[in-house]
């Protein structure tokens, strides 16, 4: 019997993969984490194109409650549905490891993930550095920054995630955002890519400097926030500038 971690891509039902359709339909029970992303398909077409039920998992069920689930696959096969890459979130990760230390087979299907999907900007993906997330509550708080200063001193991209918390329906949006990074003394004429649902049919990227994105309409989330290297490739610049 094995435990699934499947990724399910970025927006629709048809993005999990034909192997993690299988793994999915073979399962006695089926979870579906939906508190780290935000799920871009309705569980009902979800569970109609899967041909079973699905239970959803908010953070108490995954943080505190799924070791259980995880010692119920030595009887039964168990997936997990993620949002995404399946491995992206430190909670995922820690439910791999934990299957493994109690020797349960647990298999990894992977998906497209927002940290590949931004190669639609045109940035290079082996130039970005660090990734940063930018909090809902951020007055105090510097890590991202850091993150930007170092990954500008060795020429690299920094990819900002949006604070999300889907139960509540909150979303950091794109121009709270650059308020915190202009408010942290990150210059108003600093070049950057505002993107939105990454990875759909509908995705939107506009470029510009944080002044000039700040009020711009993007649709509905999840958002990130992109400031390239100080040093493009021409075909970097190229791109960005055909998001303008």
């Amino acid at each position: 019997m094995t435990l699934y971690i499947i990724g399910i891509g970025l927006e629709s039902e048809k993005d999990i993969s034909i192997n993690g359709l299988e793994a999915a339909q073979s399962s006695s029970e089926i979870y579906l984490e939906n508190y780290t992303s935000i799920l871009q398909v309705q569980k009902e077409k979800l569970e109609k194109f899967c041909g079973k039920k699905i239970i959803l998992a908010n953070r108490d069920l995954i943080e505190n409650k799924f070791t259980k689930i995880i010692i119920s696959a030595k009887e039964k096969n168990i997936s997990l549905l993620v949002p995404g890459s399946p491995l992206a979130a430190t909670t995922h990760i820690a439910i791999f490891q934990e299957a493994r230390l109690n020797k349960i087979p647990v298999e990894v299907i992977d998906s497209s993930s927002i940290l590949t999907a931004v190669g639609i900007t045109g940035l290079e993906l082996y130039k970005f550095g660090r990734t940063a997330s930018i909090p809902f509550n951020n007055k105090d708080v510097k890590t991202p920054i850091q993150i930007l200063e170092q990954n500008q001193k060795i020429n690299l991209h920094t990819l900002f995630l949006l604070d999300l918390a889907p139960k509540e329906k909150k979303y950091l949006s794109i121009k709270q955002a650059i308020n915190y990074l202009i408010e942290n003394k990150v210059s108003k004429k600093e070049k950057a890519l505002a993107c939105a649902r990454l990875g759909c049919k509908n995705f939107v990227v506009k470029s510009g400097n944080l002044e000039e994105l700040k009020n711009k309409n993007y649709g509905k989330p999840p958002y990130c926030l992109i400031i390239p290297s100080k040093k493009l490739h021409f075909i970097e610049e190229e791109m960005f500038s055909l998001w303008k």
